[in-house]
């Protein structure tokens, strides 16, 4: 350890924003890249502890004590080759991952955690700089073929692993460009699709075919997958969003958070969208409802379009500033997040629930809200009830649901193959990542349900190894 009184002799400095005035004119990148100098101080924090629960808390299972003290004695290129051994997207993680780990940093107990997140984007933008990133394609192959049915981050991931493996790897993306939601979903202010497209190259240079424009299940059958590979991995995410069903829902207005973040990237690449299809907050009374992560993209989505005003609401009780006795230490605490999109204006309400939309000649024009209150009942459970009385309305001209997704899309691939699902729709699967049908496998939130980018990546790391093992008997990746 290269500073054993370092977290004494410095405070956590998390990485700086661009200033709001500037940002919000365009969709640039917010942060702004650490220093070399700022990176070794803030790895100096880590405390080598005994037991890392920051390791815990990751789902890749990154070295993270190790790689912190690596760039405290400024030995970046091994940082990297160290973190690349559990990651395989390290400068997306490092921009847009909730950071479970610093969460239950051992720091965190009675200080500011170390900031991982942050030091881990210096590592991977010092070796992209240095050139250390190269194409490393596998020595030799192994004769067998898998498809991956998605380009998110957990059919990426999978790719990325198996094509190291020495398969051949094919992948199909429905959508015109490789990347699925890390493309169309995350927006630029957050994840450029510059770094997004950095890798993908290096990932076609290491030999995995992409295809776009594929519509698996349409434009291929199952027949023709299941005759032409040897193993079919599923990754085509959980896109079925949860609606509102309410009074009203069907005036024009209101649209679903990820139809507005899709359009918008689009837009932002230089895709021309009609008229009629356009989903514009410029000048608009924007009403977000959701309080999730997906909810403020939106928001700073509508704050860069120039919308005249943002509410975002949430229907859930606003969540403590600090860990409370519910959520002791190392557990990921439920606290008030305040995202770039947040510090850039806005209004934000919990414990709000939208009743109906109302409207003027077929447009949405207010909503209709009233105040919940949470009870619990003798059984423990919380249960939601309207405060009497509590009515009242907001002006909108533009509606954004962002309630999360309920479950893969049935339609296409899904119904032809007609796998067996779990409880909650997604696709069920043994520990082995199987699914109902032999050869077919599925990871990512079609399988675990709706969750974060690094649960992603895991599952898609899990995937392959099984996969991996289902065609030579043993495997060599990583189990993580």
């Amino acid at each position: 350890m290269g500073d054993i009184k370092g977290f004494l002799k410095l405070e956590r400095k998390p990485i700086l924003y661009r200033p709001v005035c500037e940002r919000i004119r365009d969709f640039g990148q917010v942060n702004i890249l650490p220093g070399t100098e700022h990176s070794k101080g803030q790895a100096s924090r880590c405390m080598d502890c005994g037991t890392p629960f920051c390791h815990w808390s990751c789902p890749i299972g990154n070295f993270i004590p190790e790689w912190n003290d690596l760039v405290f004695q400024d030995k970046w290129q091994k940082a990297f080759r160290l973190m690349s051994e559990t990651n395989n997207f390290p400068e997306i993680t490092g921009r847009i991952c909730p950071a479970l780990c610093e969460h239950s940093c051992v720091l965190g107990i009675n200080d500011e955690p170390v900031t991982i997140r942050d030091n881990e984007l210096a590592i991977m933008e010092r070796a992209f700089q240095e050139g250390w990133v190269m194409p490393k394609p596998p020595r030799r192959r192994s004769g067998k073929s898998v498809v991956v049915i998605g380009s998110g981050p957990a059919g990426l991931a999978c790719a990325d692993q198996l094509n190291k493996a020495g398969h051949l790897v094919v992948v199909f993306e429905k959508a015109d460009k490789i990347g699925g939601i890390l493309r169309y979903g995350i927006p630029d202010f957050k994840l450029e699709k510059r770094a997004l497209d950095r890798r993908i190259n290096i990932l076609k240079q290491e030999g995995i075919v992409f295809n776009t424009g594929v519509y698996a299940g349409r434009d291929l059958k199952v027949k023709y997958l299941k005759n032409e590979f040897d193993a079919i991995c599923l990754a085509i995410g959980s896109s079925v969003p949860r609606d509102l069903n309410i009074e009203g829902r069907g005036l024009s207005g209101i649209h679903f958070a990820m139809d507005y973040l899709v359009q918008a990237n689009r837009r932002i690449a230089g895709e021309k969208i009609p008229g009629h299809d356009l989903i514009d907050a410029k000048g608009k009374r924007v009403v977000v409802i959701g309080g999730g992560d997906t909810g403020a993209d939106c928001v700073g989505v509508a704050h860069r379009q120039g919308a005249a005003c943002i509410i975002q609401l949430e229907i859930m009780p606003q969540p403590p500033e600090t860990r409370n006795q519910d959520c002791p230490w190392p557990k990921y605490p439920l606290l008030l997040k305040d995202s770039s999109s947040h510090q850039e204006g806005g209004f934000r309400d919990w414990q709000v629930a939208t009743k109906k939309f109302i409207g003027e000649n077929g447009r949405v024009k207010k909503l209709s809200c009233a105040r919940v209150d949470f009870q619990k009942e003798s059984s423990g459970c919380s249960v939601m009830k309207e405060v009497l009385g509590s009515e009242f309305e907001i002006d909108a001209d533009m509606v954004i649901l962002s309630l999360g997704f309920i479950s893969p899309e049935k339609e296409g691939l899904l119904g032809e193959l007609d796998l067996a699902q779990d409880p909650k729709g997604n696709v069920k699967t043994g520990t082995d990542f199987m699914s109902s049908q032999g050869k077919i496998f599925a990871c990512g939130d079609m399988h675990r349900g709706q969750s974060l980018i690094v649960w992603a990546i895991a599952e898609g790391r899990q995937a392959a190894y099984h996969i991996d093992r289902y065609l030579m008997g043993e495997s060599f990746l990583p189990g993580i």
